[in-house]
């Protein structure tokens, strides 16, 4: 049902670290949208964030995303939990009737990204993925200048993520913090003893519940080389990596190259979590090779260097990927959405081929999406197939199965 204008939207954020702080404030901030309801299992970080808002004598607290999900009043909700949790969530909300801004990367593996895209379909939901530069009229110029060949034809491009990221370190098993029902944070995953590093944030480097930076950090930029060279799925997938750096806790690598080889181009996701130094101008970016010239997209802006010197600049602003997703909620219309969960999906899905390659050893692979199967992986497509999904622990299966 299409809102009015004036009709306030209202919205719930599940998961409050910080990212999800960073939902609450934003959604808090669109006109004629109201925060009203909170979830996290962290009862410390849920009350801090429930306490900023503008709300905060009326907004609804709540451990358990189901009962946010059981009041009719919410129109949307956004996601910004462990990787883990996102799709299952998401779908559930779907399910509920309610519209989903989830962030990225949108599935844990890509069984989940691929379910989620049939479902939003399926339920006539707006689906919005975390990729916020689609939502950039910075990022649309860029791809429109590529489009009009500005550095001639773009046969590479290459995602940049170098950055210090500190070991850290090995933590013993402990107790969880009081007041959290760490069963349920668990949920999917296997049942694995509470550890500090298995907590806020670190979760992250842990296969059970994150996909390491590519999935973490590198998405964002591997979306936006995606999109400026124009592609989906790639024909092939070349993958290298592995820990030289750090000797911890940590299960997923420091240092990783994947090469995603399409019909005319290429794209190159280069990451070294162990430089705190800039290579190539930037810590991290989206580099585009053309006959021309070149353009960095990176911290410091978008750079247009073309071999004749003719100064070129590309300028935009960096508007709200929240309130794009609130005004599409308010038509009920998803083909208004710059993130949609359609492109959001296949940048998370090569995100997943990434790491398998690379966790089974460095492999060269192939991914059918008709079939959604990977049909070549150096004589372990069996070992690689597995890794397409997961064992759901019982209680926590996917609650739609397409």
């Amino acid at each position: 049902m299409q809102r009015s204008p004036n009709e306030t939207i209202r919205h719930a954020v599940i998961g409050t670290g910080g990212m999800g702080d960073n939902h609450a404030r934003s959604f808090a901030a669109i006109p004629n949208c109201e925060v009203a309801a909170l979830c996290d299992l962290d009862p410390t970080r849920l009350n801090s964030i429930a306490a900023k808002l503008p709300n905060k004598a009326t907004v609804k607290t709540y451990d358990d995303f189901r009962r946010v999900l059981d009041d009719k009043s919410i129109d949307s909700v956004s996601i910004a939990t462990c990787d883990h949790w996102h799709t299952p969530i998401a779908l559930a909300a779907l399910m509920a009737g309610k519209h989903v801004y989830v962030e990225k990367p949108c599935a844990h593996n890509i069984h989940e990204a691929n379910l989620l895209v049939k479902a939003a379909a399926q339920y006539k939901k707006c689906v919005q993925h975390g990729t916020q530069r689609r939502s950039w009229s910075l990022h649309k110029a860029l791809v429109k200048a590529l489009r009009e060949g500005v550095i001639g034809k773009v046969y590479t491009a290459k995602v940049i993520n170098h950055q210090l990221r500190e070991p850290i370190g090995r933590k013993p098993v402990s107790a969880p913090p009081a007041g959290v029902n760490y069963d349920r944070w668990l949920g999917p995953a296997p049942q694995h003893a509470f550890t500090e590093n298995r907590w806020h944030y670190n979760w992250h480097w842990f296969w059970d519940y994150g996909t390491g930076d590519l999935g973490n950090d590198g998405i964002h930029h591997l979306d936006v080389a995606r999109w400026g060279l124009g592609v989906g799925y790639p024909k092939a997938v070349i993958c290298s990596g592995a820990q030289y750096f750090y000797n911890d806790d940590h299960e997923t690598p420091d240092t990783q190259t994947v090469v995603y080889q399409y019909e005319n181009c290429q794209l190159l996701y280069e990451m070294r979590l162990w430089t705190n130094y800039g290579i190539e101008g930037d810590e991290n970016a989206a580099v585009f090779y053309g006959t021309e010239g070149m353009i960095t997209d990176g911290a410091k802006g978008i750079t247009v260097t073309r071999i004749d010197k003719k100064p070129v600049t590309i300028t935009g602003g960096k508007e709200s990927n929240f309130a794009d997703f609130i005004a599409a909620v308010r038509t009920n219309d998803p083909s208004k959405l710059s993130a949609p969960i359609t492109e959001g999906a296949i940048s998370a899905i090569l995100c997943h081929l990434g790491n398998i390659g690379t966790r089974l050893g460095g492999q060269h692979l192939e991914y059918d999406p008709l079939s959604q199967k990977i049909t070549k992986c150096g004589g372990r497509e069996a070992e690689a197939n597995r890794l397409l999904t997961r064992t759901y622990r019982k209680g926590y299966e996917l609650p739609y199965r397409g």
